[in-house]
Protein backbone atom coordinates (compact mmCIF):
# COMPACT_ATOMS: atom_id res chain seq x y z
CA UNK A 1 0.00 0.00 0.00
CA UNK A 2 1.52 3.22 -1.12
CA UNK A 3 1.99 5.89 1.88
CA UNK A 4 -0.39 8.87 1.68
CA UNK A 5 -0.03 10.01 5.16
CA UNK A 6 1.10 13.63 3.78
CA UNK A 7 -2.09 14.32 1.47
CA UNK A 8 -4.69 12.96 4.52
CA UNK A 9 -2.56 15.00 7.38
CA UNK A 10 -3.32 17.70 4.67
CA UNK A 11 -7.18 16.68 4.39
CA UNK A 12 -7.97 16.21 8.06
CA UNK A 13 -6.51 19.63 8.44
CA UNK A 14 -8.44 20.78 5.65
CA UNK A 15 -11.94 19.45 6.45
CA UNK A 16 -11.20 20.94 10.28
CA UNK A 17 -10.52 24.21 9.00
CA UNK A 18 -13.51 24.54 6.34
CA UNK A 19 -16.17 23.61 8.60
CA UNK A 20 -14.88 25.21 11.64
CA UNK A 21 -14.56 28.43 10.04
CA UNK A 22 -17.70 28.02 7.82
CA UNK A 23 -19.85 25.30 7.66
CA UNK A 24 -23.08 24.90 6.98
CA UNK A 25 -25.91 22.42 6.66
CA UNK A 26 -27.18 20.61 3.49
CA UNK A 27 -30.55 21.56 2.39
CA UNK A 28 -32.46 18.79 4.14
CA UNK A 29 -30.87 19.00 7.29
CA UNK A 30 -28.58 15.77 6.76
CA UNK A 31 -25.34 17.13 7.20
CA UNK A 32 -25.57 20.50 9.89
CA UNK A 33 -23.56 23.13 10.19
CA UNK A 34 -22.11 24.75 13.40
CA UNK A 35 -24.42 26.35 15.57
CA UNK A 36 -24.51 29.84 15.66
CA UNK A 37 -26.85 32.62 16.58
CA UNK A 38 -27.49 35.37 13.44
CA UNK A 39 -24.78 37.96 13.20
CA UNK A 40 -25.37 41.00 15.61
CA UNK A 41 -25.70 44.46 14.90
CA UNK A 42 -22.76 46.22 14.54
CA UNK A 43 -21.62 47.87 18.13
CA UNK A 44 -21.93 51.37 17.27
CA UNK A 45 -25.68 51.72 16.00
CA UNK A 46 -27.59 52.15 18.73
CA UNK A 47 -31.00 51.67 16.77
CA UNK A 48 -29.72 48.03 15.44
CA UNK A 49 -31.21 45.12 17.29
CA UNK A 50 -30.14 41.01 17.11
CA UNK A 51 -31.78 39.23 14.56
CA UNK A 52 -32.93 36.24 16.30
CA UNK A 53 -31.50 32.75 15.59
CA UNK A 54 -33.80 31.03 13.11
CA UNK A 55 -35.49 27.34 14.53
CA UNK A 56 -34.54 25.64 11.20
CA UNK A 57 -30.97 26.64 11.62
CA UNK A 58 -28.93 23.24 12.15
CA UNK A 59 -26.84 22.51 15.02
CA UNK A 60 -23.34 21.50 14.70
CA UNK A 61 -24.89 18.09 15.88
CA UNK A 62 -27.87 17.25 13.62
CA UNK A 63 -31.39 19.26 15.93
CA UNK A 64 -32.28 22.41 14.54
CA UNK A 65 -32.16 25.26 17.18
CA UNK A 66 -36.11 24.89 17.13
CA UNK A 67 -35.67 21.57 18.08
CA UNK A 68 -33.71 21.78 20.93
CA UNK A 69 -35.78 24.58 22.11
CA UNK A 70 -38.65 22.12 21.88
CA UNK A 71 -37.18 19.46 23.67
CA UNK A 72 -35.48 21.98 26.98
CA UNK A 73 -39.30 23.58 27.03
CA UNK A 74 -40.83 19.57 26.97
CA UNK A 75 -38.37 17.97 29.60
CA UNK A 76 -38.42 21.15 31.79
CA UNK A 77 -42.60 19.88 32.40
CA UNK A 78 -41.43 16.43 33.44
CA UNK A 79 -41.43 14.46 36.84
CA UNK A 80 -38.44 13.52 37.87
CA UNK A 81 -39.41 9.70 37.04
CA UNK A 82 -39.82 10.82 33.30
CA UNK A 83 -36.07 12.27 33.65
CA UNK A 84 -34.23 9.73 35.09
CA UNK A 85 -35.94 7.42 32.23
CA UNK A 86 -35.18 9.73 29.92
CA UNK A 87 -31.41 9.31 30.45
CA UNK A 88 -31.25 5.80 30.60
CA UNK A 89 -30.67 2.67 27.85
CA UNK A 90 -31.71 0.06 29.60
CA UNK A 91 -30.37 -3.78 29.04
CA UNK A 92 -32.34 -7.04 29.21
CA UNK A 93 -32.15 -10.57 29.63
CA UNK A 94 -33.88 -12.77 26.74
CA UNK A 95 -36.38 -12.61 23.44
CA UNK A 96 -39.64 -11.95 24.66
CA UNK A 97 -40.55 -8.40 22.53
CA UNK A 98 -42.64 -7.29 25.99
CA UNK A 99 -39.83 -7.51 28.47
CA UNK A 100 -38.03 -4.22 26.90
CA UNK A 101 -41.37 -3.09 25.91
CA UNK A 102 -42.61 -3.02 29.44
CA UNK A 103 -38.83 -1.20 31.08
CA UNK A 104 -39.48 1.80 28.37
CA UNK A 105 -43.40 2.25 29.37
CA UNK A 106 -42.72 1.74 32.97
CA UNK A 107 -39.59 3.19 33.52
CA UNK A 108 -39.66 6.07 31.19
CA UNK A 109 -36.62 4.98 29.83
CA UNK A 110 -35.02 6.30 26.69
CA UNK A 111 -34.41 2.94 25.17
CA UNK A 112 -32.42 0.05 25.01
CA UNK A 113 -29.68 -1.90 23.70
CA UNK A 114 -30.38 -5.02 21.73
CA UNK A 115 -27.36 -7.76 22.10
CA UNK A 116 -26.94 -10.97 20.54
CA UNK A 117 -28.90 -12.82 23.20
CA UNK A 118 -31.43 -10.93 22.86
CA UNK A 119 -32.31 -12.02 18.95
CA UNK A 120 -33.45 -15.10 17.50
CA UNK A 121 -34.57 -14.36 13.93
CA UNK A 122 -35.79 -11.69 11.73
CA UNK A 123 -39.34 -11.61 12.68
CA UNK A 124 -38.51 -11.73 16.04
CA UNK A 125 -36.25 -8.66 15.63
CA UNK A 126 -38.75 -6.89 13.91
CA UNK A 127 -41.60 -8.05 16.84
CA UNK A 128 -38.64 -6.17 19.22
CA UNK A 129 -38.55 -2.82 17.84
CA UNK A 130 -41.85 -2.42 17.18
CA UNK A 131 -42.91 -3.49 20.49
CA UNK A 132 -40.26 -0.62 22.37
CA UNK A 133 -41.51 1.62 19.71
CA UNK A 134 -45.11 1.06 20.43
CA UNK A 135 -44.51 1.62 24.27
CA UNK A 136 -42.52 5.07 23.94
CA UNK A 137 -45.57 6.31 22.34
CA UNK A 138 -48.07 5.00 24.85
CA UNK A 139 -45.64 6.57 27.36
CA UNK A 140 -46.77 9.71 25.38
CA UNK A 141 -43.66 10.51 23.23
CA UNK A 142 -43.99 11.65 19.85
CA UNK A 143 -40.12 11.19 18.84
CA UNK A 144 -38.97 7.87 19.22
CA UNK A 145 -36.91 5.77 21.30
CA UNK A 146 -33.34 4.46 21.72
CA UNK A 147 -32.98 1.59 19.87
CA UNK A 148 -29.45 1.02 19.81
CA UNK A 149 -27.50 -2.05 18.33
CA UNK A 150 -23.13 -2.91 18.42
CA UNK A 151 -23.07 -3.79 14.55
CA UNK A 152 -19.52 -2.54 13.85
CA UNK A 153 -18.95 -4.91 11.24
CA UNK A 154 -16.63 -7.56 11.55
CA UNK A 155 -17.25 -10.06 14.85
CA UNK A 156 -18.81 -7.01 17.24
CA UNK A 157 -22.11 -7.55 15.21
CA UNK A 158 -24.94 -8.77 17.26
CA UNK A 159 -26.69 -9.39 13.98
CA UNK A 160 -25.38 -11.98 12.23
CA UNK A 161 -26.99 -13.68 10.73
CA UNK A 162 -29.95 -11.50 10.60
CA UNK A 163 -28.63 -8.32 8.95
CA UNK A 164 -25.91 -8.33 5.80
CA UNK A 165 -22.06 -9.24 7.40
CA UNK A 166 -19.74 -6.39 6.75
CA UNK A 167 -15.81 -6.45 7.24
CA UNK A 168 -14.05 -5.39 10.02
CA UNK A 169 -13.61 -1.44 10.12
CA UNK A 170 -9.91 -1.95 9.76
CA UNK A 171 -10.81 -2.65 6.22
CA UNK A 172 -12.42 1.33 5.56
CA UNK A 173 -8.36 2.17 6.85
CA UNK A 174 -6.60 0.00 4.02
CA UNK A 175 -9.46 1.06 0.89
CA UNK A 176 -8.42 4.63 2.12
CA UNK A 177 -4.62 4.24 2.19
CA UNK A 178 -5.49 2.45 -1.06
CA UNK A 179 -7.01 5.11 -3.02
CA UNK A 180 -7.96 8.26 -0.60
CA UNK A 181 -10.85 9.26 -2.80
CA UNK A 182 -12.22 6.10 -3.59
CA UNK A 183 -11.35 4.47 0.32
CA UNK A 184 -13.35 7.51 1.57
CA UNK A 185 -16.83 6.65 -1.00
CA UNK A 186 -16.44 2.85 -0.07
CA UNK A 187 -16.68 3.61 3.60
CA UNK A 188 -19.52 6.24 3.31
CA UNK A 189 -21.50 4.00 1.29
CA UNK A 190 -21.10 0.58 3.44
CA UNK A 191 -22.28 2.98 7.01
CA UNK A 192 -25.07 4.50 5.07
CA UNK A 193 -26.20 0.54 3.39
CA UNK A 194 -25.80 -0.12 7.52
CA UNK A 195 -27.56 2.37 8.66
CA UNK A 196 -30.16 1.69 5.88
CA UNK A 197 -30.55 -1.82 6.75
CA UNK A 198 -30.58 -1.28 10.42
CA UNK A 199 -33.41 1.47 10.26
CA UNK A 200 -35.46 -1.34 8.33
CA UNK A 201 -35.18 -3.74 11.13
CA UNK A 202 -36.63 -1.06 13.50
CA UNK A 203 -33.16 0.32 14.58
CA UNK A 204 -32.87 4.10 15.75
CA UNK A 205 -28.92 3.94 16.84
CA UNK A 206 -25.65 2.06 15.77
CA UNK A 207 -22.84 2.26 18.52
CA UNK A 208 -20.25 2.58 15.66
CA UNK A 209 -18.25 3.78 14.09
CA UNK A 210 -15.09 3.08 16.14
CA UNK A 211 -12.75 6.51 16.45
CA UNK A 212 -10.06 4.48 18.17
CA UNK A 213 -6.56 4.47 16.86
CA UNK A 214 -4.65 1.09 17.77
CA UNK A 215 -1.72 0.44 18.75
CA UNK A 216 -1.41 -3.23 17.35
CA UNK A 217 -0.70 -6.75 19.28
CA UNK A 218 -0.83 -5.02 22.62
CA UNK A 219 -4.39 -3.82 22.17
CA UNK A 220 -6.37 -6.49 23.66
CA UNK A 221 -9.95 -5.19 23.13
CA UNK A 222 -9.82 -3.02 20.36
CA UNK A 223 -7.43 -4.24 17.34
CA UNK A 224 -9.17 -4.71 13.81
CA UNK A 225 -12.22 -2.43 15.53
CA UNK A 226 -10.10 0.05 14.71
CA UNK A 227 -9.28 1.66 11.20
CA UNK A 228 -5.76 2.09 11.51
CA UNK A 229 -3.17 2.39 13.73
CA UNK A 230 -2.12 5.95 11.85
CA UNK A 231 -4.73 8.71 13.34
CA UNK A 232 -4.64 10.30 9.87
CA UNK A 233 -6.25 7.15 8.46
CA UNK A 234 -8.76 6.42 11.45
CA UNK A 235 -9.78 9.98 11.57
CA UNK A 236 -10.68 9.80 7.89
CA UNK A 237 -12.61 6.70 8.23
CA UNK A 238 -14.33 7.89 11.40
CA UNK A 239 -15.46 10.86 9.85
CA UNK A 240 -16.43 9.32 6.85
CA UNK A 241 -18.39 6.36 8.20
CA UNK A 242 -20.55 9.14 10.28
CA UNK A 243 -21.42 10.93 6.86
CA UNK A 244 -22.78 7.47 5.72
CA UNK A 245 -24.73 6.91 9.27
CA UNK A 246 -26.12 10.29 8.75
CA UNK A 247 -27.10 9.97 5.27
CA UNK A 248 -29.26 7.05 5.97
CA UNK A 249 -31.08 8.96 9.01
CA UNK A 250 -29.50 6.27 11.98
CA UNK A 251 -27.91 8.18 14.88
CA UNK A 252 -24.21 7.22 14.91
CA UNK A 253 -22.07 6.86 18.09
CA UNK A 254 -18.23 7.73 17.86
CA UNK A 255 -16.27 5.52 20.09
CA UNK A 256 -14.47 5.71 22.73
CA UNK A 257 -13.53 8.73 23.90
CA UNK A 258 -11.10 9.69 23.99
CA UNK A 259 -9.40 6.64 22.86
CA UNK A 260 -9.01 2.95 23.69
CA UNK A 261 -6.69 1.94 21.10
CA UNK A 262 -3.81 2.50 23.36
CA UNK A 263 -5.33 0.43 26.37
CA UNK A 264 -3.55 -2.81 27.06
CA UNK A 265 -5.84 -3.89 29.50
CA UNK A 266 -10.00 -4.92 28.11
CA UNK A 267 -12.08 -2.66 30.19
CA UNK A 268 -15.03 -5.73 29.84
CA UNK A 269 -12.57 -6.63 32.87
CA UNK A 270 -10.99 -4.41 34.57
CA UNK A 271 -10.29 -0.61 34.34
CA UNK A 272 -7.48 -0.22 32.31
CA UNK A 273 -4.84 2.50 33.00
CA UNK A 274 -3.28 4.32 30.47
CA UNK A 275 -0.37 6.62 30.86
CA UNK A 276 -0.25 8.60 28.39
CA UNK A 277 0.39 11.87 28.28
CA UNK A 278 -2.03 14.88 27.21
CA UNK A 279 0.17 15.62 24.52
CA UNK A 280 0.33 12.35 23.70
CA UNK A 281 -3.01 11.79 23.75
CA UNK A 282 -3.90 14.72 21.89
CA UNK A 283 -1.63 13.43 18.79
CA UNK A 284 -2.18 9.74 18.35
CA UNK A 285 -6.12 9.35 20.19
CA UNK A 286 -7.74 12.74 19.29
CA UNK A 287 -7.53 13.53 15.86
CA UNK A 288 -10.74 10.99 14.73
CA UNK A 289 -12.71 12.44 17.15
CA UNK A 290 -11.62 16.03 16.09
CA UNK A 291 -12.65 15.11 12.49
CA UNK A 292 -15.85 13.31 13.26
CA UNK A 293 -17.19 16.24 15.06
CA UNK A 294 -16.02 18.61 12.13
CA UNK A 295 -18.40 16.09 10.41
CA UNK A 296 -21.10 16.65 12.47
CA UNK A 297 -21.50 13.44 14.88
CA UNK A 298 -24.17 13.69 16.86
CA UNK A 299 -23.15 11.03 19.89
CA UNK A 300 -19.80 10.30 20.98
CA UNK A 301 -19.61 7.19 23.57
CA UNK A 302 -17.12 8.15 26.83
CA UNK A 303 -14.21 5.08 27.80
CA UNK A 304 -13.67 3.70 30.95
CA UNK A 305 -9.97 4.44 30.87
CA UNK A 306 -7.89 5.53 34.21
CA UNK A 307 -6.40 8.65 32.09
CA UNK A 308 -3.65 9.17 34.52
CA UNK A 309 -2.74 12.65 32.80
CA UNK A 310 -5.71 13.89 33.27
CA UNK A 311 -8.19 12.51 36.21
CA UNK A 312 -6.53 9.85 37.14
CA UNK A 313 -7.69 6.76 38.82
CA UNK A 314 -11.73 7.77 38.06
CA UNK A 315 -13.00 6.42 35.00
CA UNK A 316 -13.28 8.81 31.75
CA UNK A 317 -16.94 8.11 31.70
CA UNK A 318 -17.27 9.95 35.08
CA UNK A 319 -14.46 12.39 34.85
CA UNK A 320 -15.43 15.96 34.50
CA UNK A 321 -12.09 16.78 32.78
CA UNK A 322 -12.60 14.49 30.25
CA UNK A 323 -16.43 15.85 29.05
CA UNK A 324 -14.33 19.57 29.47
CA UNK A 325 -12.06 17.64 27.22
CA UNK A 326 -14.63 16.67 24.51
CA UNK A 327 -16.42 20.33 24.94
CA UNK A 328 -14.00 22.67 25.71
CA UNK A 329 -11.67 21.95 23.58
CA UNK A 330 -13.23 19.69 20.63
CA UNK A 331 -16.57 21.74 20.57
CA UNK A 332 -18.87 18.69 20.82
CA UNK A 333 -22.43 20.07 21.76
CA UNK A 334 -24.26 16.62 21.18
CA UNK A 335 -25.17 14.01 23.49
CA UNK A 336 -22.27 12.00 25.32
CA UNK A 337 -23.15 8.66 26.15
CA UNK A 338 -21.48 6.27 28.20
CA UNK A 339 -20.06 3.06 27.50
CA UNK A 340 -21.80 0.22 29.30
CA UNK A 341 -22.03 0.57 32.70
CA UNK A 342 -22.01 -3.39 33.35
CA UNK A 343 -18.73 -3.53 32.36
CA UNK A 344 -15.95 -4.78 34.97
CA UNK A 345 -14.40 -1.47 34.63
CA UNK A 346 -17.23 0.31 36.71
CA UNK A 347 -19.38 -2.23 37.78
CA UNK A 348 -18.06 -2.17 41.30
CA UNK A 349 -17.89 1.38 41.74
CA UNK A 350 -20.80 2.81 44.01
CA UNK A 351 -23.72 4.61 41.82
CA UNK A 352 -21.39 4.59 38.77
CA UNK A 353 -24.49 5.96 36.87
CA UNK A 354 -24.80 8.96 39.02
CA UNK A 355 -21.20 9.27 38.93
CA UNK A 356 -21.69 9.69 35.18
CA UNK A 357 -24.33 12.39 35.42
CA UNK A 358 -22.66 14.99 37.62
CA UNK A 359 -19.82 14.61 35.29
CA UNK A 360 -21.17 15.50 32.05
CA UNK A 361 -22.81 11.95 30.42
CA UNK A 362 -26.20 12.52 28.71
CA UNK A 363 -27.12 8.92 28.51
CA UNK A 364 -26.55 5.72 30.49
CA UNK A 365 -25.86 2.64 28.62
CA UNK A 366 -26.56 -0.50 30.05
CA UNK A 367 -26.36 -0.39 34.20
CA UNK A 368 -26.44 -3.23 35.65
CA UNK A 369 -29.99 -2.98 36.95
CA UNK A 370 -32.28 -0.74 35.41
CA UNK A 371 -35.23 -0.01 38.20
CA UNK A 372 -32.53 0.38 40.92
CA UNK A 373 -30.21 2.70 38.82
CA UNK A 374 -33.65 4.51 37.89
CA UNK A 375 -34.58 4.86 41.64
CA UNK A 376 -30.77 6.45 42.47
CA UNK A 377 -31.36 9.18 39.75
CA UNK A 378 -34.73 9.51 40.82
CA UNK A 379 -33.83 9.90 44.46
CA UNK A 380 -30.72 12.22 43.53
CA UNK A 381 -32.95 15.03 41.90
CA UNK A 382 -35.71 15.24 44.18
CA UNK A 383 -32.90 15.47 46.93
CA UNK A 384 -31.16 18.21 44.34
CA UNK A 385 -27.91 16.05 45.09
CA UNK A 386 -28.20 15.96 41.04
CA UNK A 387 -29.10 19.52 40.03
CA UNK A 388 -32.22 19.43 38.10
CA UNK A 389 -30.59 21.57 35.29
CA UNK A 390 -28.12 19.19 34.86
CA UNK A 391 -30.65 16.54 34.01
CA UNK A 392 -32.60 18.40 32.35
CA UNK A 393 -30.00 19.11 29.70
CA UNK A 394 -29.16 16.05 29.63
CA UNK A 395 -32.73 14.53 28.97
CA UNK A 396 -33.18 17.28 26.41
CA UNK A 397 -30.23 16.91 24.33
CA UNK A 398 -31.58 13.33 23.89
CA UNK A 399 -34.75 14.09 22.82
CA UNK A 400 -33.53 16.66 20.38
CA UNK A 401 -31.48 14.17 18.93
CA UNK A 402 -34.26 11.63 18.65
CA UNK A 403 -36.73 14.03 16.91
CA UNK A 404 -33.66 14.83 14.60
CA UNK A 405 -33.80 11.08 13.88
CA UNK A 406 -37.29 11.07 12.88
CA UNK A 407 -37.15 13.78 10.74
CA UNK A 408 -34.41 12.56 8.52
CA UNK A 409 -35.32 9.25 8.24
CA UNK A 410 -39.00 10.45 7.54
CA UNK A 411 -37.00 12.18 4.75
CA UNK A 412 -34.95 8.92 3.68
CA UNK A 413 -37.13 6.27 3.08
CA UNK A 414 -35.48 2.77 3.43
CA UNK A 415 -34.75 1.65 -0.24
CA UNK A 416 -36.82 -1.57 -1.82
CA UNK A 417 -33.70 -2.94 -1.98
CA UNK A 418 -31.83 -2.54 1.10
CA UNK A 419 -30.86 -5.94 1.35
CA UNK A 420 -29.11 -5.95 -2.06
CA UNK A 421 -27.81 -2.60 -1.56
CA UNK A 422 -25.73 -3.64 1.80
CA UNK A 423 -24.53 -6.91 0.34
CA UNK A 424 -22.84 -4.51 -2.98
CA UNK A 425 -21.63 -2.18 -0.24
CA UNK A 426 -20.09 -4.95 1.97
CA UNK A 427 -18.24 -6.50 -1.27
CA UNK A 428 -17.60 -2.91 -2.57
CA UNK A 429 -15.32 -2.33 0.82
CA UNK A 430 -13.68 -5.71 0.70
CA UNK A 431 -12.40 -5.33 -2.47
CA UNK A 432 -11.33 -1.45 -1.83
CA UNK A 433 -9.57 -2.84 0.94
CA UNK A 434 -7.75 -6.03 -0.60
Amino acid sequence: MRSIRPRLAVLAAGVLLATGCAAVGSDDGSGPGTSSSSPSAPADDPTATETPDDPDTPTSWGPTIGEVEEAQELVSTWSPDQLAGQVIVGRFHGTDPAEPADMVRDLHLAGVSITADNVTDRDQVLAMTAAVAQAAAEDGRDFPPVIGVDQEGGYVSHLRGIATDFPEFKSAGYAIQNDLRSGRKVTRLAARATGFELRDLGFTWVFAPVGDVTIGAADPTIGPRSASEDPQVAALATAYAVKGYDSAGIVSTVKHFPGHGTATTDSHDALPVVDSTLEEIRQHDLPPFELAIAKHAPAVMMSHLDLTSIAPDVPASMAPEVYDLLRDDLGFEGVAITDSLGMGAVAGRPTPALQALKAGADLLLMPVDNATTHQIIVDAIKSGDLPRDRIEEAASRVVALQMWQARIAAKRPVPVDVVEQAQAASGNLLSAAY
